[in-house]
C-alpha cells in the first residue's frame, strides 16, 4: 500500500473503530471523530484514492468551476459533472414551480425503491435539460448561493466591494513567498444561511520551502467515503498548477478534519473497499505551456497510470 494512500485507508479504519455515533443535519446518522489530519507528499504520485476508482474528470471540472469564480451548475453539466445537482434539484423539487411526483427527503430513500428511483431519474433529466437549455430556469434554480467560486473570487466585504482571494495569494506567493498570510477562506458567517451546501473545505493556506509550494486545507465536515477522496485530489490538484504558475516544485497536501465522519448508510461499502490492496499511485500532466492558474481548461490537465479497483456506488446526503 502507497503511504499517501494508507493515510486515507487509516482514516477511514479509525472511524469505523472509534467513532461515535451522532445525529445530522441529512437524518442519515453517521460515525464521526473530531480532528483529524493526513498528510500527503505530492512527489511520491499524486493523491487519487486506488482501492475504488475516483472519477478525475469530475474533480478536474468541479476546480476549473470554483477557479472560474461560478457557482451556477450549468458549467458543471456541460462537462457531465453531476455531483452539485442534488441541493439545486432539492431547492426546484421544493419550490411552487414545481408539479411533478413527491420527491420529499430523496436522498434517504432506500435504493431498492424502483418506482421512485425510476421517478427521480426522469424528473433529475427534465432538470438538467432546463438548467442547460432555459436561461431563466436556470438562473433560478441552478445557482447555489455563495459556495465555493464566489468566495474565492468576489469576497464581499462591509465597504461594498469585491476581494479576489485566490488571485490575490497568487500574487503573496510570487512576491513574497515566506508570508504566513497565504490564505484563502470560504466561510462567511454571513453567507451561511444563503449557500446550498455552507462551505465543507472553510479555509486553505500555502507555505513555501525549499523552492516547493505545500497546502494545507481545514475542512470543517468531512464525507470520508464520498467527498474526502475528492477534495484531497481536488486541492493537491490546485496546489500543483499554482505551483507550475509560481515556478516552484510541490511538497506536501496536508488535510484537516473537523468533523470526520462515515455516514450509516456507507458502512458496508467501506468493509468492501477496505478488502482491496492499493495500487500503484497515478501521475499529473499538466500542459506545460499553461502558465496561469486561471487559463486551465479541462484538456490542459491529464492522469497517466490510474488503474484503480472499480467504482463502489453509495447514496449521497443532501
Amino acid at each position: 500500500m502507497s503511504k499517501n494512500e494508507d493515510s486515507y485507508i487509516h482514516l477511514l479504519q479509525h472511524v469505523l473503530e472509534n467513532g461515535t455515533k451522532k445525529e445530522d443535519r441529512t437524518g442519515t446518522g453517521t460515525l464521526s471523530v473530531f480532528g483529524h489530519q493526513m498528510r500527503f507528499d505530492l512527489n511520491e504520485g499524486f493523491p487519487l484514492i486506488t482501492t475504488k476508482r475516483v472519477p478525475f474528470r469530475l474533480v478536474v471540472s468541479e476546480l476549473i468551476w470554483f477557479i472560474k469564480g461560478d457557482t451556477n451548475i450549468r458549467f458543471l453539466l456541460q462537462n457531465k459533472n453531476n455531483i452539485w445537482n442534488e441541493w439545486a434539484f432539492k431547492k426546484w423539487v421544493e419550490s411552487s414551480d414545481y408539479t411533478g411526483p413527491n420527491m420529499d427527503n430523496f436522498g434517504l430513500r432506500a435504493p431498492q425503491d424502483e418506482e421512485f428511483n425510476k421517478q427521480f431519474q426522469e424528473q433529475m433529466e427534465i432538470f438538467k435539460g432546463r438548467i442547460l437549455s432555459d436561461d431563466d430556469f436556470s438562473d433560478k434554480y441552478g445557482e447555489l448561493g455563495n459556495v465555493y467560486g464566489k468566495q474565492w473570487r468576489q469576497w464581499s466585504t462591509l465597504k461594498g466591494d469585491t476581494i479576489d482571494q485566490l488571485k490575490e495569494v497568487i500574487a503573496s506567493i510570487k512576491s513574497n513567498p515566506d508570508s504566513r498570510r497565504l490564505i484563502v477562506t470560504a466561510w462567511s458567517p454571513e453567507d451561511v444561511p444563503n449557500s446550498a451546501l455552507p462551505p465543507c473545505h472553510t479555509l486553505f493556506q500555502f507555505y513555501v520551502a525549499d523552492n516547493k509550494l505545500s497546502c494545507q486545507l481545514y475542512q470543517r465536515s468531512g464525507d470520508i467515503f464520498l467527498g474526502i477522496p475528492f477534495n484531497i485530489a481536488s486541492y493537491a490538484l490546485l496546489t500543483h498548477m499554482i505551483a507550475q504558475e509560481c515556478g516552484l516544485g510541490v511538497g506536501e497536501f496536508v488535510h484537516t478534519i473537523g468533523d470526520a465522519h462515515i455516514y450509516l448508510n456507507h458502512v458496508e461499502q467501506i468493509h468492501t473497499q477496505l478488502s482491496r490492496e492499493s495500487k500503484a499511485l497515478p501521475t499529473l500532466k499538466l500542459n506545460p505551456a499553461i502558465q496561469s492558474t486561471f487559463d486551465f481548461a479541462v484538456e490542459d490537465i491529464e492522469l497517466e497510470g490510474y488503474a484503480p479497483h472499480p467504482t463502489i456506488k453509495a447514496p449521497v446526503a443532501v
